[in-house]
């Protein structure tokens, strides 16, 4: 009789009170996603605009030893200036791809170099990155644009 009584006087919670505590905890998962999703993308841009920043540099100092020619990502690798994850014509790193133009010099012109780093996915909630970069031999510095590819003519960042 005690054991019986014991067992009918428990109590717990009921389904109302289950499923506020579910739509809860879902809403803070949302909300939650949201911000960890913004919070990728502005660190894959920022990586992106220090390496672009850091291979100016690697390009200058390649460019004084080499007679005034620039290198590509796998001659600055050769060099130890980037690391291996940039090998290739168009090395994804994180979540950005990046391209190079090496322009050889002429009896007209000397050598020079282009530089961008695009977003692999620029919209929806995969994306990456909103931002596109440029850098150039012709630039002291980054040039950023949103939504489609950026040039000398867009923005300094």
């Amino acid at each position: 009789m005690n054991l019986r009584k014991r067992f009918s006087d428990q109590r717990g919670f009921n389904l109302i009170e289950l499923m506020i505590v579910i739509a809860i905890i879902g809403l803070l998962i949302g909300v939650g996603s949201i911000a960890w999703g913004a919070m990728i993308k502005a660190g894959n841009e920022t990586a992106a605009t220090q390496v672009l920043d850091r291979m100016r540099v690697f390009q200058a100092q390649y460019a004084s030893s080499n007679r005034g020619r620039f290198g590509t990502f796998d001659q600055l690798i050769a060099r130890g200036a980037l690391d291996a994850q940039y090998a290739g014509d168009a090395p994804v790193v994180n979540g950005y791809i990046f391209t190079m133009e090496i322009i050889e010099p002429s009896s007209s012109a000397p050598a020079s170099y282009k530089i961008w780093a695009d977003p692999q996915v620029s919209t929806g909630i995969t994306a990456t990155g909103n931002r596109f970069f440029f850098t150039s031999s012709a630039l002291g510095g980054i040039k950023a644009k949103e939504g489609e590819k950026a040039n000398e003519n867009d923005p300094s960042i």
